[in-house]
């Protein structure tokens, strides 16, 4: 019967895990995704290389739990929101969003993606189908919860959703991946969001739908 790892031992293997992680983040950004070896994050972790051969068996499943963990919520709460106010659903996944995309390890990740594209098309396919899919399900899915309730009306949560986080990213992230130095304070953000959200209401609201359609 195999024995499970103590309290003590969890914590340290999860240190482990992280500074592995950080390390990885930080060679592949410097030296490409070719040119970071397992070998060299080992040594920039401070980890023996049974270690990490242990818990990323390969560079793709380093790859992987980079990506997986970018885009892990902090808080599944965020991602849930209760459904039946739309407004106050949306503001939630909105902040939460802008939490996400500002985090100082997010740019540098997609940046990886773009560079090694031509040469690892899979690490594209990884990033779309481990960090963006996920996410943009969990939008849709609310959407169509609200849907359901009449909250909303929507033909298309898919498209509605890809509009609404287009409308935040479109200022707080893409900006960043030809601007270095870009980056809006608080209160900007948090105004696209407050304005993001107004606008999906105006337009897939069920009180807004319903008072167009008795117009027409």
């Amino acid at each position: 019967m195999t024995k499970e790892p103590s309290p003590y031992h969890r914590r340290v293997a999860e240190q482990k895990r992280a500074a592995i992680i950080e390390a990885a983040t930080r060679l592949f950004l410097d030296a490409g995704y070719a040119g970071a070896s397992l070998a060299k994050v080992a040594e920039t972790a401070g980890v023996s290389k049974a270690t990490l051969f242990k818990q990323f068996p390969t560079k793709a499943a380093l790859f992987d739990a980079i990506v997986t963990e970018s885009w892990a919520a902090e808080d599944d709460g965020e991602l849930h929101p209760p459904a039946g106010d739309l407004r106050a659903g949306l503001t939630a996944i909105g902040r939460r969003y802008v939490s996400l995309l500002a985090r100082p390890g997010m740019a540098a990740l997609f940046r990886i993606v773009i560079a090694e594209l031509p040469r690892f098309p899979e690490l594209g396919e990884s990033h779309f189908e481990r960090g963006k899919m996920p996410y943009f399900d969990s939008v849709r899915r609310y959407l169509d919860t609200e849907n359901a309730l009449g909250t909303a009306k929507l033909d298309d949560t898919e498209l509605a959703a890809t509009q609404f986080l287009g409308m935040i990213s479109n200022y707080v992230f893409w900006p960043r991946m030809l601007l270095i130095d870009w980056s809006p304070d608080d209160a900007s953000m948090a105004h696209v969001v407050d304005e993001a959200v107004l606008m999906m209401e105006a337009r897939y609201g069920a009180a807004n739908t319903a008072n167009r359609s008795s117009r027409t």
